[in-house]
């Protein structure tokens, strides 16, 4: 490309604004679901195991959503615009928000969950895309980390919203919380790194599928993908499934929603430490090091304790979101990897198809569970968690360092 284009040097700009508080009431979204569950099909009529069967059918058709989100504005970002990702897809995850407070059946739910599913699918990628876009690339680490820590903390306001008000109440607030955010009308001007992109015809831009036709654009995809399994891993089966670890160590009075909360409490406080040290080692790869290994001795101190009361326990979750607060480095690292072409499509599938990891990586912890041995749990824990986190550390190794790159380039598809 070649070509000079002006940087926004505040970190604390307007697309750095639009995509943390995009990310937040996402956040808040995505949690909810999950505080709000039990209670809201409680009051659908369902109970006992209909609550487990039909409370993961709705998680699937959210994560199916999700995924064809990821695909779709990813996409829909190279070819029109980051910008215009960050606003259809708050809009369609508000509206869907609101709807889900008009519930009555398990069905509806269902229809809703797969909307927000899409919805909050795109969020991330486009605001990480454009803010690394925007900012010189000293200073992107920062605007992506800020992005990220304040993103975060939507799942703490999940978790004091969900425990004060009725779960349609906590719909509306989150759904409420999106469409203000577009009443607000921050004003958001696309990079000039992708107006160019766009300017100029004979550049193929969004091509999906071009990530599966060259050998190396393949692999850098994949790595990118693969690098955040371990966040899955701990969210969706150590942290989510905290009762039943709680239940094996003889641990009473520890339930999911604390769990979660304690979790993302030290996520925030990782993505702000991933960050600040990314920029001051001027390594992404370094930090990525750091944080698996971390996580490694996390998940050995968490399955291996005999916790004397649920506080420690939950602070063991602290510590396992503090150890997987290298998803803003993960996303960052994704954007960077890929020409402007590509950016976007990549930036947006990459964590959404990392989050659908969260499914076959629960059909194995569910397969090698048995449930008449005492301490299978444990025992399951160890093998996924093994597989996910030397998964990370194979993908890791060897990647390109991407910290200094400048990103005024395309790929050639």
């Amino acid at each position: 490309m070649g070509a000079q284009h002006d940087k926004n040097t505040k970190i604390l700009n307007a697309a750095v604004i639009i995509a943390a508080l995009g990310y937040f009431v996402d956040i808040y979204d995505l949690l909810l679901f999950g505080f709000v569950r039990v209670k809201s099909l409680e009051s659908l009529g369902l109970s006992g195991q209909a609550l487990t069967d039909v409370g993961i059918s709705l998680f699937n058709w959210q994560m199916i959503g999700m995924l064809i989100g990821g695909v779709f504005w990813g996409i829909l970002g190279d070819k029109r615009g980051r910008v215009s990702v960050l606003y259809f897809s708050i809009a369609l995850y508000s509206i869907s928000n609101i709807a889900n407070g008009f519930i009555s059946t398990p069905g509806e739910y269902a229809f809703c969950r797969f909307f927000a599913g899409i919805g909050l699918a795109g969020e991330l990628g486009a605001g990480i895309t454009l803010v690394s876009e925007i900012l010189p690339k000293e200073k992107r680490g920062y605007g992506t980390m800020l992005v990220a820590s304040i993103g975060l903390s939507g799942a703490l306001l999940a978790w004091i919203v969900s425990s004060n008000f009725s779960w349609q109440n906590s719909y509306f607030i989150g759904g409420g919380l999106g469409i203000a955010l577009l009443v607000f009308r921050i004003s958001v001007s696309e990079s000039g790194i992708f107006k160019e992109v766009k300017s100029n015809q004979e550049i193929s831009r969004g091509n999906f599928l071009s990530l599966f036709t060259e050998r190396d654009r393949f692999v850098r995809f994949l790595r990118c993908m693969l690098i955040g399994s371990p966040t899955w891993f701990v969210v969706g089966i150590l942290v989510t499934l905290a009762p039943e670890f709680a239940a094996v160590k003889g641990l009473e009075g520890v339930t999911g929603g604390n769990a979660i909360a304690a979790c993302y409490t030290g996520l925030i406080l990782g993505d702000i430490l991933a960050g600040v040290l990314s920029q001051y080692l001027k390594s992404r790869l370094r930090v990525m090091w750091i944080f698996l290994i971390a996580d490694l001795f996390a998940v050995l101190y968490y399955l291996t304790s005999d916790f004397s009361s649920p506080a420690m326990m939950y602070f063991a979750h602290f510590l396992l979101g503090i150890s997987v607060g290298f998803w803003v480095i993960f996303v960052t690292i994704a954007a960077e990897q890929f020409g402007t072409n590509l950016r976007a499509t990549v930036a947006t599938s990459v964590p959404n198809f990392a989050r659908g990891m969260l499914v076959p990586i629960s059909m194995s912890f569910k397969y090698l569970k048995d449930p008449g041995a005492t301490g299978s749990v444990i025992t399951a824990a160890y093998i996924v968690g093994a597989v996910c986190i030397g998964i990370a550390f194979l993908s890791l190794w060897r990647m390109k360092e991407t910290f200094h790159k400048d990103l005024d380039y395309v790929e050639t598809v």
